[in-house]
């Protein structure tokens, strides 16, 4: 069964377009993310899709069945916020189980389900702390468990690793995969970090300006990008761009290449300098500006001696580079 399906969807605030007919199928067990810059509309959809926005146009249906008049509390969905939204007088367990308790659920199941919730998170020797005596990563797994009590059709997460430093962010994003391999659940997360959608999702969805890029797996949408926007927006270092630099390209065409697929070559195309050197320990990355005037990073891998003002050479494999003409579409030779 699809677990959710957007067919036209548009939304408007006033005369401010926000969403642009997108269709989307999400299908169960799937974990979707949306990816783009601020502003993008992948907020928006995502709470049209909770029932908190109303759509301006279109249809929402989860688990078979059109949902827009729908309340959010009847949707079957539990999400996740980056706030966290405890409840700060209530322990550990108590906010677990408020939901449950706010839908007369009976003692017997609210037990069942959040003792369960508390060992999936590792939150036993928590239960009866406040969220005040939490850390940030501990009070985003009681919010997790939250949602997992629930037992939803749908888990929506909108950007819950943004408040966490970046040791955190990589633990929890750890355990957010490993509860969505746990639970074979349908979840749609939302972010502007390219890497979370990279190492969590089976689908990403690209947006831009209110209006769906690209839909694919991480690898389809890295190695396959539809265009310029998609290529530079995946990818940590950043795809290079390059419209001069001693390199013969057709006609208004911008060459696109990954900086791991450039090397140093005494007899390399593209020659310029050193203006920066970060040294990662498995990683160098060389930023240059070309001869062209143009700067590029090269990322090699291990340790390298290169130095700021050195003059070097750079050289790519054809099959590696990606063309993009006039309008930022990919060329596709």
């Amino acid at each position: 069964m699809t677990a959710l399906k957007l067919e036209n969807i548009s939304k408007s605030f006033g005369s401010v377009e926000v969403l642009k007919n997108i269709s989307l199928t999400v299908e169960d067990g799937e974990f979707v993310v949306f990816v783009g810059p601020s502003g993008c509309g992948k907020s928006t959809l995502l709470r049209v899709i909770a029932g908190l926005e109303d759509a301006t146009s279109g249809t929402v249906s989860i688990g078979g069945e059109i949902v827009n008049a729908t309340p959010p509390a009847k949707r079957g969905i539990a999400m996740v916020f980056q706030s966290y939204a405890l409840y700060p007088h209530l322990s550990v367990r108590d906010n677990m189980g408020l939901g449950l308790r706010q839908e007369k659920q009976p003692k017997s199941v609210i037990e069942e389900r959040v003792n369960k919730a508390i060992k999936m998170l590792d939150l036993k020797a928590y239960v009866d702390r406040r969220p005040s005596d939490l850390s940030g990563g501990q009070r985003q797994r009681v919010a997790i468990g939250r949602a997992i009590v629930r037992e939803p059709k749908l888990f929506l997460f909108d950007e819950p690793l943004s408040n966490l430093d970046a040791a955190l962010r990589m633990n929890t994003r750890i355990e957010i995969a490993d509860l969505h391999r746990t639970l074979s659940a349908s979840m749609i997360y939302v972010t502007h970090d390219q890497i979370e959608a990279m190492t969590l999702a089976d689908k990403i969805v690209v947006l831009r300006d209110g209006e769906v890029e690209q839909v694919g797996s991480p690898m389809e949408l890295y190695n396959n990008p539809a265009n310029q926007f998609v290529a530079g927006f995946l990818g940590s270092p950043s795809m290079n761009f390059l419209t001069q630099s001693g390199l013969q390209l057709p006609e208004g065409a911008t060459l696109g290449i990954r900086p791991e697929h450039l090397s140093l070559s005494q007899t390399g195309r593209i020659r310029g300098r050193i203006t920066h050197v970060e040294r990662l320990g498995g990683d160098t990355n060389l930023v240059v500006l070309s001869e062209g005037e143009e700067t590029l990073t090269v990322r090699l891998f291990g340790q390298h001696k290169a130095s700021v003002g050195e003059t070097i050479a750079i050289d790519f494999q054809d099959a590696d580079a990606f063309l993009f003409d006039g309008k930022q579409q990919r060329i596709l030779t």
